[in-house]
């Protein structure tokens, strides 16, 4: 089991850190295109979708620091690992995108008051395409990692190139339609892009607060452990049921209700079937019995 927990830790920690290094790399390549189009065209747009790349390339540097601490084993001041601080990467994170946001609302704003002549468009516009192919890969990464760790971190990452999704293809649309048919179309889609920012924020702020202030399992997870105990048939129930997730580990802790006649041995064995069950539904979990005479908890 020990060794079954620790390819499951190697396999998450190389799956994050494989997700958070190509994130930086693409931001890195990303900004350097945008820039020169921005240069080249003096769209608005161009500009709020570089600096959001700038930011995202900022984001996921911070990502690759914060994930190399949470992921690091426990330790003598750390018993329970270091996973929170993948949730305070989260944070940051939307620290960032909630910056990018407002930046691309002003200046979209301004642009949509002022309008102006776009010039190079094409140049433009085919820096944009390039932009969704390498963003659109580095998303479908991003969902499979997430999908199979479930990390934080990552999901505020994805946040942010999800976004650059739309943010390109609107930036593609308004550099066609400001060549005189709409040039307020480049303010307006940069406007929008920014308000989908601000919102996917706010998910990110929620769910790394529910981590950090040790939030229950969801009402699934909790279904699961119940079950498995009540369907055991020498478990007489559970109680003062504990549950908290730090980094991609669930922490499971529950009073188990026995009959007294049980040996300790006996006790021992029932506890330690119940929290294999529950390890192998929930993993990656720690799951931790106290094993109680039903006579005292029902006396």
């Amino acid at each position: 089991m020990i060794d079954e927990k620790q390819a499951q830790q190697n396999q998450y920690k190389s799956l994050v850190n494989m997700a958070a290094f190509l994130a930086t790399a693409t931001a890195l390549v990303l900004l350097g295109l945008k820039l020169y189009a921005w240069f080249v065209t003096d769209a608005s747009s161009m500009l709020a979708s570089a600096t959001d790349s700038l930011l995202d390339l900022f984001a996921s540097l911070m990502n690759v620091v914060i994930l190399r601490f949470a992921l690091a084993p426990p330790d003598s001041e750390h018993k329970f690992g270091h996973g929170k601080a993948e949730s305070l990467a989260g944070l940051v994170q939307s620290a960032f995108v909630l910056g990018s946001a407002l930046l691309l609302m002003i200046n979209g704003i301004d642009r949509i008051i002022t309008p102006k002549q776009i010039v190079h468009t094409e140049v433009g516009m085919i820096i944009s395409v390039v932009a969704i192919v390498l963003t659109s890969f580095l998303v479908l990464v991003q969902r499979y990692v997430i999908k199979r760790t479930g990390s934080v971190a990552i999901s505020a990452d994805a946040l942010h190139y999800q976004s650059d999704l739309l943010l390109n293809f609107g930036v593609l649309l308004a550099l066609f339609l400001s060549q005189g048919y709409w040039l307020r179309a480049d303010g307006v889609f940069t406007v929008l892009v920014g308000v989908y920012l601000l919102v996917g924020a706010l998910k990110i702020v929620w769910l790394s607060v529910k981590h950090l202030m040790d939030h229950e399992l969801d009402e699934d997870d909790i279904t699961t452990i119940k079950t498995i105990v009540e369907k055991h048939r020498q478990a007489k129930g559970l109680h003062d049921l504990r549950t908290r997730q730090s980094g991609n580990i669930r922490f499971i802790q529950f009073h188990l209700e026995l009959d007294d006649q049980l040996s300790l041995l006996e006790a021992h064995t029932i506890g330690e079937s119940i929290e294999k069950e529950i390890e192998t539904l929930l993993s990656p979990c720690e799951v931790f019995i106290h094993h109680d005479p039903v006579s005292v908890t029902r006396g």
